[in-house]
């Protein structure tokens, strides 16, 4: 019997995460975008649109619509950045707050589908080492 590639894997494993987010029927019309560009919004409150993108590893483009989403639903304000008048700053609004708790939720509910059936101490090694992996990709 062939092992499964760890690459295929992970990536399937990604997949179906971001499958089950997407259909849980609380999340609504968040789209997965969306509630990722949320959540580096408001840990990074007046950060430049450029740089979101960055974080998001997509394109500037991709963002604005994003962004623009965020904006029509009355998550997240875009205001003009006082020393670059070509750049946007991006800000949270408190209805965002109470949707990243419903993302959070339903991140959890997902996480624990996937987890289940693990005990305490294999979700504790597994969790270990992705960060061992994460920190190894980190600094080479």
């Amino acid at each position: 019997m062939a092992k499964t590639h760890v690459g295929y894997l992970l990536s399937d494993v990604l997949r179906l995460v971001r499958k089950k987010f997407q259909n849980d029927p609380e999340i609504g019309s968040l789209t997965l975008a969306q509630a990722k560009a949320l959540s580096v919004i408001a840990r990074n409150e007046g950060i430049k649109q450029v740089d979101l993108a960055e974080l998001l590893e997509i394109k500037p483009m991709t963002v604005v619509r994003v962004i623009d989403q965020l904006v029509e639903e009355k998550l997240v304000k875009r205001c003009p950045s006082p020393s670059d008048r070509r750049a946007h700053l991006i800000y949270s609004l408190p209805p965002a707050k109470v949707q990243l708790e419903v993302v959070q939720g339903v991140s959890n509910r997902v996480w624990d589908i996937g987890l289940d059936g693990l005990t305490k101490e294999q979700k504790e090694q597994f969790l270990s080492t992705l960060d061992h992996i994460h920190q190894n990709l980190l600094s080479n």
